[in-house]
């Protein structure tokens, strides 16, 4: 006689995309669990309440939040699935009608992005630094919030605006001198990409790190690995197989959907290191580090 268990039910936050759009449809299901999807809009927003008090089940979540969550110690447990990814060149913009500005003049300027711990920032920053030798420290950061972590003190040469100040309204007025912005990016005349052809220079950073930046990825709670492995295993083979509902789609594409121990291993190592230089995490990570906490329920089928 067999008994019949009812699937478990997971509070989740996960925007919809392409690969995820049948998952939170219900056309891609597994018995043993159900999400029950909050509606957060932006993504973003629900991120702080994940890493601080784990408020969900399941969340989408930036690359940058995790690391410092799991640097902090909190109980979020990453599964190795890229669910957004981009390009970050064009994400770096200024206002052409006080002049021209490049990467090799910004030295003393002031650059303006959401909170310095954001994670499209760290890459611009990162590539800054990386690929135009700009002296990240040389540059004045303004920040409108705080990171998702209440723990993290921005370095010195960070300051916060005004209360109630905005980017773009301070980009327009001459108060910044160029800003970062994610999915918030204008289509405004004046308001110029920093970098010229940013989609080529975008190309030929792929072409020697041979990923694209990874943004969001996919946590679960600690309590929720610990009591019901089962339904990590659920929840990440679900998501795997939204990635290849969509697989035909994105052939002949760089994989912005990186999935598994393996794939994830290099940019994540070279991620924390980025991290690292700009003074984002208290203390030092491992790739294997990071990887044990779901090594031993995903196993060989993460790989």
């Amino acid at each position: 006689m067999s008994i019949s268990t009812q699937p478990l039910r997971l509070k989740t936050a996960l925007k919809t995309y392409p690969h995820t759009q049948a998952l939170k449809a219900g056309e891609l299901t597994d018995p043993a669990v159900e999400f029950v999807f909050e509606d957060v809009e932006p993504i973003h927003r629900a991120f702080a309440p994940m890493a601080r008090r784990q408020v969900y089940d399941v969340s989408e979540m930036a690359i940058v939040t995790y690391l410092q969550a799991k640097a902090y110690g909190k109980p979020v447990v990453l599964l190795p699935t890229v669910v957004a990814a981009r390009f970050q060149q064009g994400c770096i913009i200024y206002n052409a009608q006080r002049g021209k500005l490049d990467t090799g003049s910004l030295p003393g300027k002031k650059v303006g992005v959401r909170a310095y711990s954001q994670t499209t920032g760290m890459w611009v920053r990162a590539i800054l630094a990386q690929t135009y030798g700009v002296p990240l420290d040389q540059i004045e950061w303004i920040t409108v919030e705080g990171a998702h972590l209440e723990e993290y003190r921005d370095p010195p040469f960070v300051h916060r605006a005004e209360p109630g100040k905005q980017l773009l309204p301070m980009l327009r007025a001459g108060e910044l001198d160029a800003a970062i912005l994610g999915n918030d990016l204008p289509d405004e005349q004046g308001l110029e990409p920093l970098i010229d052809d940013a989609a080529a220079a975008d190309l030929a950073w792929y072409a020697l790190h041979r990923y694209v930046p990874i943004n969001h990825v996919v946590v679960v709670t600690k309590a929720l690995a610990d009591t019901h492995p089962q339904a990590v295993r659920a929840v990440y083979d679900l998501l795997c197989r939204g990635k290849a509902s969509v697989a035909a789609g994105n052939a002949g594409k760089p994989d912005k959907l990186l999935f598994g121990y393996d794939a994830l291993r290099g940019p994540l190592e070279e991620t924390l290191a980025f991290c690292e230089q700009q003074q984002l995490l208290p203390r030092k990570l491992s790739v294997d580090e990071i990887f044990a906490d779901s090594l031993g329920i995903l196993g060989d089928a993460a790989r």
